[in-house]
């Protein structure tokens, strides 16, 4: 999915292009509100208001004129004239800095879901997990676009700890939820099942055990290729 990021400020800026692509977001950076005008078509816009050539509820209203593209404003403006205003020019969600990575990804995804006409309380067709593709639709599971066959609770576990990605979460929450809500008695079979993931993913997802507490999910950047060695002659 392909980002239109519209922000001034480039440590933002270089913080969502490092943390978004962890969650298969694809961002092109503008730092005006001209280059967003001009910029090639996207999947979605993210707008910064304060921008250093034109106001961006200018930008906002102008690409709304253009296209029904998802927008979502992400602005330190806070004031509740501020949010009304953007989101009665078009805007479909407006976020206040400072704020996690994690919610604006909940926030984009929320916003893509009402574009694509879902109800918001059934699960979305397909998420991107770095490397790792999730179809609730079709309870399929991909790894670098090849189908990972999984066991109903294997499956079931993935899709709890990817929807709580990098949160920490209580094994007894897990068990609750993947397993039974009357669960009671040991939880060692948490622990086989993650063995399983771990193993089934190897280093494209990574379950953190937190000792005594529960697991948390992260995504590990992929590693840069190491350039090739000449032959030895």
């Amino acid at each position: 999915m392909h980002i239109l990021l519209v922000e001034d400020d480039p440590t933002v800026a270089q913080s969502l292009q490092l943390g978004l692509p962890r969650y298969g977001y694809d961002v092109d950076w503008v730092p005006t509100g001209s280059a967003a005008l001009t910029a090639s078509a996207s999947d979605m816009v993210l707008l910064d208001l304060g921008l250093p050539d034109m106001d961006g509820l200018d930008v906002c209203r102008e690409l709304r004129s253009r296209s029904d593209v998802p927008l979502i404003v992400i602005s330190g403006r806070g004031s509740e004239t501020e949010k009304v205003v953007g989101l009665e020019l078009g805007a479909d969600d407006y976020l206040v800095k400072p704020f996690l990575v994690r919610e604006l990804v909940a926030r984009m995804r929320a916003v893509r879901r009402r574009h694509l006409g879902g109800s918001g309380t059934g699960p979305n067709p397909r998420e991107t997990y770095g490397r790792v593709t999730v179809d609730q639709r079709a309870h399929r599971v991909f790894l670098d676009g090849a189908e990972v066959p999984l066991r109903p609770k294997e499956y079931a576990l993935l899709v709890f700890l990817t929807a709580r990605l990098e949160a920490l979460v209580t094994r007894e929450a897990i068990m609750t939820a993947v397993w039974d809500s009357n669960w009671f008695g040991p939880t060692k079979t948490l622990d086989t099942h993650v063995a399983a993931l771990r193993h089934k993913f190897d280093d494209a997802l990574f379950i953190e055990c937190v000792r005594g507490v529960g697991f948390r999910l992260v995504l590990r950047a992929p590693q840069p290729t190491s350039p090739a060695h000449p032959a030895q002659r």
